[in-house]
């Protein structure tokens, strides 16, 4: 038996959002739900998942069907993109390679 997942409100939320999102990007191009999972390299069930905000569906998946319908992930466009994640690596070079946490000693001596 498949063990229940929770999410947030914000969650479901920004999966509902993003699932609208390329619905209506699909739409505006005029292509049907055939058309966008066969683009996608996905079934029509699977898209429909999507656009309905179904958060068990890959990652990958989500964000190829956005990139198709032309919905702006993060960036407007690749250049800004690249930009932000080499921003974002230079910080995390800054940080500890590792998180540790540190245990305090128990000073058990009366």
């Amino acid at each position: 038996m498949a063990k229940s997942r929770t999410y947030s409100k914000y969650t479901q939320a920004a999966l509902t959002l993003l699932g609208e999102q390329i619905k209506l990007g699909r739409k505006q191009r005029k292509w049907t739900e055939q058309n966008l999972a066969n683009r996608a390299g996905i079934s029509r069930a699977t898209l429909q998942k999507i656009e309905n905000g179904e958060p068990s569906t890959a990652i990958g998946i989500v964000f190829e069907a956005a990139a198709l319908v032309g919905v702006n992930l993060f960036e407007p466009d690749k250049h800004s993109l690249t930009k932000h994640i080499e921003q974002t690596r230079d910080k995390l070079a800054l940080l500890p390679q590792r998180i540790q946490i540190k245990t305090k000693a128990v000073d058990d001596e009366f």
